[in-house]
Order: C-alpha cells, then structure tokens, then sequence
C-alpha cells in the first residue's frame, strides 16, 4: 500500500468516527433537551461560545445540530460580536474637563466652611498661594453640588458654632442652673 492510500484509508476512518461522535452527541442534546422544562437561560459567555462555534458550520448543519436556539439566533448573537468588536469603544473618552480630584474638592468645601465671607475668587486665590489652579466657575459649581450658598447668602446665615464663638464671653457669665425658691407670696 503506498502513502496516498494509506492517508486516505486513515483520514477516512478519522472522518467516519467523528461523524458518529456527532451523531451521538446531537441525538444526546435532543434527548436532554425533550427532559429540560421551560427555557433554557444562557449566560454572555455560553452564547459567545456558541456564537463562535455556529459561524463555523454552515446554516443548514447549524440546523441540524442546534437544539436550544435557531441557527438564525446563534448567527445574529455572532453579528452582534463582531459588532461589538468594531464600535471603537476602547478608545473612546468621556467628553468634557477632566473632574476636579476629591481631595482638591474636599479642601474648596472647606475653605467655604471654615471662611464664611470669602467669595468663589477669594478661594481661588488662596488655592493658587496653595498650588492649585482652578477657575471660579470650577469653585462655584463643586459649592453647589455640595448645597454651601455663594459668599454673600453665606455671611447672612449664622451656624452654632460661630454664634458660640462669638458670644463665648457672654455664654460664661450665663447661669444655666436655676433653684426654685418658695416664699410666703408662692414660688
């Protein structure tokens, strides 16, 4: 026998015996699939790997061989792989400034709190002495997301602990523990 013969003796018997083991395999699938109540639920995974392996065989042995979905449905999930990998999602941006960094916000919130009568351009100031460059827009926008008022309705508005402050030395002289006295006339 010479080596053409015999290649193709083998690659015969190669092709017959994988042919069964798909007979097998479909008949398998159909049986379990006749037992299994309801719709079966596929994860993204299991419908890219059946997405990739359906495109390889053509429309009519897809139809052979699937028994969850269609063939036109195993073809549409691969159209919408290859879709997916050509939308140029990766290199897109977000649009817009870059945001402010959360610490640099944290330190505007509290410039504005702990310096009440200082406007958005007083803050960028002393964020400038400090290293920072922002615009007063930037410092306006980062207060009213935090809900802290502009300058002039900030001074208008007193908090506790700067009405404490600043009547400290009236607060101490102030005797907050009072003793009921009965007298002849009634308390």
């Amino acid at each position: 026998m010479d080596c053409k013969a015999l290649l193709a003796y083998i690659t015969g018997s190669v092709d017959q015996e994988l042919l069964f083991r798909n007979e097998c395999l479909v008949t398998e699938n159909r049986i379990l699939r006749h037992q299994i109540k309801g719709r079966v639920r596929l994860s993204d995974g299991e419908r890219k790997t059946l997405a990739e392996i359906g495109k390889r065989l053509s429309k009519q042995a897809l139809a052979e061989v699937a028994s969850i979905v269609t063939p036109d449905t195993i073809l549409a999930w691969h159209r919408k792989l290859v879709a997916q990998k050509f939308d140029g999602s990766e290199q897109r941006k977000t649009l817009g400034r870059p945001k402010v960094a959360a610490e640099l916000e944290a330190l505007i919130v509290r410039m504005a709190q702990e310096n009440r009568s200082w406007g958005y351009d007083r803050i960028v100031g002393a964020l400038a002495n400090l290293g920072y460059t922002v615009s007063d827009q930037t410092v306006g926008n980062i207060l009213k997301r935090h809900g802290i008022p502009p300058a002039p309705e900030r001074k208008t508005t007193t908090t506790w602990k700067e009405f404490i402050r600043t009547h400290m030395d009236v607060l101490v002289a102030t005797d907050f523990f009072t003793t009921e006295v009965w007298t002849l006339a009634g308390s």
